[in-house]
């Protein structure tokens, strides 16, 4: 099952998405009306902590010409950030170059802490997708955490939707992909995660609990490229989903959201 959050009439509603059809984008609430994917506005699924992971795909470290980590990386994004399906993003004026980030996210279920690896799928509910937006321009090093890099408002897509874990068989064998006005640019695949998902959950419930919502978005493979206002940005985790984010100018942006 599919769960979303959409605003209809101005009405923050929890709606189910249509699974006999991956490719469709229609909503039922909870009183069986139907909506198409233009008839509502599309909301985060959750709004848990979201913890990030940089360099979990050792072939996009090496694009960066970064060593392979010994631990995970992590960081952690702030609600400003949060964006949502076909909704606008901006890059800011003055930065050189932005890029994409096609992402596995994985939605903690159950009350986390102090987890082995070996159970750590148990606290997984679902699935959800990013597209983790990072100017690199503001990236000085990995030893000081990216706060500006990944936290500009607008820059946390994330969903349309929320998958059940048990309708995904085996979320360590999923394409990533990206796709910037309808071209192919980024294509990796969640077997060549770093670190994997009960590995990540053991080590980050190890010092800090996990609530169910919170958001481990689990890194990107690589392929990246620079991106500019009036792209079209589609990144997807096959049989989780497909993520749409419209990129404008920054005074376009603001002068939208004023």
């Amino acid at each position: 099952m599919k769960h979303a959050r959409v605003e209809i009439n101005a009405v923050v509603e929890q709606v189910t998405c249509d699974d006999a059809n991956p490719d469709s984008y229609q909503v039922m609430t909870r009183d069986g009306r139907t909506y198409s994917e233009t008839e509502v506005t599309w909301l985060p699924p959750k709004s848990g902590v979201i913890i990030g992971l940089a360099l979990n795909y050792a072939d996009h470290a090496a694009e960066l010409d970064f060593d392979k980590p010994e631990s995970p990386i992590l960081f952690v994004k702030s609600p400003s950030s949060s964006n949502a399906h076909n909704k606008k993003a901006y890059r800011p004026d003055n930065v050189n170059y932005m890029h994409y980030e096609s992402e596995l996210v994985v939605v903690i279920g159950k009350t986390a802490s102090k987890v082995k690896a070996e159970e750590a799928m148990d606290y997984v509910g679902g699935y959800t997708v990013c597209n983790e937006l990072t100017v690199r321009d503001y990236l000085e090093d990995f030893s000081r955490p990216p706060i500006k890099v990944k936290n500009v408002d607008s820059f946390g897509p994330l969903g349309p939707w929320v998958v059940d874990r048990d309708d995904i068989d085996d979320p360590h064998n999923l394409a990533v992909r990206t796709w910037v006005n309808g071209e192919l640019r980024q294509e990796g695949n969640t077997r060549d995660l770093i670190f994997n998902i009960p590995e990540l959950i053991e080590y980050i419930s190890s010092f800090m609990t996990l609530q169910p919502g919170d958001m481990i978005a689990t890194g990107t493979p690589k392929g990246l490229s620079d991106v500019k206002p009036g792209d079209e940005i589609i990144v997807e985790v096959e049989s989780v989903g497909r993520l749409r984010t419209w990129l404008v100018s920054e005074e376009e942006y603001y002068s939208q959201a004023s």
